[in-house]
């Protein structure tokens, strides 16, 4: 049994003929119900203040929740501000933030939304708010030194670490994550991005994978093997953050990458494999995805979620946790 978060009871109120398709998540969210795999649906709590002051300066947290936003900021976001907006933001991170934590039990996890990649310490970006990745893997962080200060009697602490691998698998760069986590020993960011797409200036990542518009199946996969075969030469984590966009799809309004439904199902194959390899806990978020036909992506995000679960099956948990929602 793996947890799934969702947020889509929290309505982000949307002008006529906005683009952003909010509506996928109800669909998602109601496919995992009907569905006959071992997933548990669950509301998350809001992210804290606190929690968002891990990764975002207090001076940006308090504008956004008290509405001192300028018309300029609101379009870089692309969302009009909105107290519900504010609101369904907090409860995403909190999202990831969840499947993080019940990840450490259950071997996987997933946010039904999030992957909020593009927003920075001090402003947000690209549908994006508040950077749910950087949340999360500071509160991983503060809650694996919490739990091995307090149990260093104990001999099997082997399994939890601080140590937080982010796999960024959508089309776009998660440039917000490497501004906030760059520099930081602990936290290895790795995005795999169309080369030419937003953000059309990109951050530098501890491991940047550039592809051309038109990259499919063959090459991608490629690429992706070898990247992973890097990130093992310079990097050991305890926790894996999955940014699974379906973004990179064929269908894809703005991906400019041509992956099949095969190659999807491929791609997370790899990533699964090498994290299964390892015995690592893996929190999931399905980030971007924007087809016109809202069926065929949520029926591939279904896909990415039951392969979670069939690893979450598998998952060896190296030690028992106490670790509280």
């Amino acid at each position: 049994m793996i947890e799934a978060f969702y947020t889509d009871e929290f309505v982000l109120p949307l002008p006529q003929g906005h683009r952003f398709p909010m509506e996928k998540y109800r669909i998602l969210r109601d496919k995992v119900h009907a569905s006959d795999c071992f997933i548990e649906l669950s509301v998350p709590n809001a992210a804290t203040p606190g929690q968002l002051a891990l990764a975002h300066c207090p001076y940006y947290i308090e504008r956004i929740e008290t509405g001192n936003v300028s018309r300029h900021e609101q379009r870089d976001i692309g969302f009009p501000w909105s107290e519900r907006m504010v609101e369904r933001s907090r409860r995403s991170v909190g999202a990831t933030v969840s499947a993080v934590r019940s990840a450490l039990q259950h071997g996987a996890s997933v946010n039904l939304a999030g992957g909020t990649h593009h927003a920075k310490r001090n402003k947000g970006g690209g549908f994006c708010v508040f950077n749910d990745l950087a949340v999360a893997a500071r509160v991983y962080q503060t809650d694996a030194i919490a739990w091995l200060n307090t149990n260093q009697t104990r001999s099997n602490t082997r399994g939890l670490g601080n140590k937080v691998l982010v796999i960024d698998l959508d089309v776009h760069q998660g440039d917000g994550t490497a501004e906030i986590l760059g520099g930081d020993d602990s936290v290895f960011t790795f995005s795999m991005h169309g080369e030419k797409n937003y953000p059309f200036q990109k951050e530098k990542s501890d491991l940047d994978i550039e592809l051309p518009d038109g990259t499919g199946d063959d090459e991608y996969l490629t690429q992706l093997e070898r990247a992973l075969n890097q990130v093992s030469q310079r990097f050991t984590p305890n926790m894996v953050l999955y940014v699974a966009g379906l973004d990179v799809h064929q269908s894809d309004r703005l991906g400019k990458l041509a992956l099949s439904d095969e190659g999807i199902r491929l791609r997370d194959q790899v990533v699964l494999e090498w994290v299964q390899h390892r015995n690592l806990p893996v929190a999931a978020v399905m980030a971007g995805g924007y087809f016109p036909d809202l069926e065929h992506l949520t029926d591939l995000q279904l896909g990415v979620i039951k392969r979670l679960a069939d690893y979450g099956r598998h998952y060896q948990e190296p030690l028992k946790t106490t670790l509280n929602r």
